[in-house]
């Protein structure tokens, strides 16, 4: 049978034992001030954070929450193994790049100690702080982080639905998408057209079209050399306009044509067996359609009452915490943070100043915030890159920017082999940086 033992202490042992508690006291303190000096903050251990989606914004908080306070639980939802990233896709559609080398693993994020679940978010009880799954379970969270981009608003223009989209490619998301146009625009007959349609209001990374017409430019230029490139623009101006142009003028003469708003550059309509488009001016019709639909957050967000009336997510911009849900914070492409573009560097620094305030919130201490900054590559060739940078500030609960304004007559750096290499650097870093 059990039996009870017990133990008396003399004073002697009293005393070895106070000495250790001490000595044990002593040394946790110095831990805690090397973790300080080195960034990490404390928070509660039992605390859980659970990040919906896996891109740059997503995989970039999950990363500096485990790297702020490695005693956070941090779970990271996202449906797909692999993450397929949208900066130098159009350079993957003209074969300068692979779609295998702009694939990306999050095992650097389970080895830092993130949960990656793969699974879809079905629904978000905000009141109960509970998430649940497609495949039925639930999972509970102390602070959420709603990462999951935009969706499509399809039939925007008339006609352009899902299933339409396997004809007339918008190669928005890169994958299977990419591979088709590419595969469209090799198939091009000598002298055919190209069109590209531009969505108006806010959309993930304005001056990417402009990109995608040049670098479309240049690989005709060496391979079909009467083609042409039209833009249709429900746009009157573009990001970096005057760059664009010039360079255009330059090193494509007559092979693009841009169309603004004003001009008829609002698709309204696509019928796609004809492969003809329908402006205010009359029919487009053309050899190859690219067509960049409307944006919007995540259908998810807009179901869990984290998007307003105009149908973006309103932020505190200190934390990114959400304007109308408590304890969720929203980043990337599906937040409205004011003069920042929908841009992978814009999503990351967000990301890194939302981990911050998440483990302030949870009761860490006061750690210095990063500051904003974006920066766009834009290929011109496969050799010549344009770019753009700004830093933006809070003041009075609203963004500013700080430096250098991402809008059409802003003042960049002339376009140079110097800025091509820079993007090749940037991409890399970029990617180490948020998916570990």
């Amino acid at each position: 049978m059990w039996r009870a033992h017990t133990r008396s202490f003399s004073g002697s042992d009293v005393r070895r034992r106070t000495a250790l508690k001490l000595c044990v006291a002593a040394a946790a303190a110095g831990l805690t001030g090397l973790h300080a000096a080195r960034g990490a903050v404390r928070a509660p251990v039992r605390a859980r954070v659970i990040v919906i989606g896996g891109g740059f914004a997503g995989a970039t908080c999950a990363l500096q929450l485990r790297q702020l306070q490695p005693a956070l639980e941090v779970e990271l939802i996202d449906p797909d193994d692999v993450y397929v990233t949208c900066p130098m896709s159009n350079a993957a559609l003209v074969g300068l790049r692979t779609i295998d080398s702009l694939t990306v693993s999050r095992s650097g994020l389970e080895r830092h100690g993130v949960r990656v679940i793969r699974d879809r978010v079905a629904a978000i009880d905000t009141g109960h702080r509970r998430v649940r799954l497609s495949q039925g379970s639930a999972r509970s969270y102390d602070r959420l982080v709603f990462a999951a981009g935009i969706r499509f608003l399809w039939d925007r223009p008339a006609g352009y639905t899902k299933a339409v989209s396997t004809a007339l490619p918008h190669a928005w998301q890169a994958g299977e998408q990419t591979r088709i146009l590419s595969a469209q625009m090799a198939a091009l007959r000598p002298g055919g057209v190209v069109v590209i349609s531009v969505p108006a209001g806010p959309m993930r990374c304005p001056p990417g079209p402009f990109e995608r017409a040049s670098l479309m430019a240049g690989y005709f230029k060496r391979r079909n050399p009467r083609a042409k490139v039209m833009i249709l623009d429900a746009n009157n101006q573009f990001p970096k306009q005057d760059v664009f142009t010039d360079a255009w003028r330059d090193l494509y003469q007559g092979m693009i044509e841009w169309i603004p708003v004003v001009d008829g550059g609002a698709v309204e309509r696509v019928d796609a067996s004809a492969m003809t488009l329908y402006t205010s001016q009359g029919a487009v019709r053309a050899n190859v359609i690219n067509i960049i639909p409307p944006q919007a957050p995540a259908q998810l967000a807009v179901d869990s009452g984290l998007a307003s009336e105009h149908g973006w997510c309103p932020i505190d911009p200190d934390g990114f915490e959400s304007a109308l849900v408590p304890n969720v914070h929203v980043i990337g492409d599906a937040c409205i943070a004011g003069p920042m573009p929908k841009a992978a560097s814009a999503a990351n620094a967000q990301a890194k100043r939302c981990a911050r305030a998440i483990v302030r919130a949870l009761g860490g201490r006061e750690v210095a915030q990063e500051p904003l900054g974006s920066v766009c590559y834009s290929l011109l060739t496969p050799d010549r890159a344009l770019s753009i940078r700004a830093s933006f500030a809070v003041a009075n609960g609203v963004f500013k920017t700080a430096g250098a304004p991402l809008s059409p007559d802003a003042a960049v750096p002339a376009p140079s082999e110097v800025e091509a290499r820079n993007a090749a650097v940037w991409y890399a870093d970029i990617v180490a940086d948020s998916f570990g």
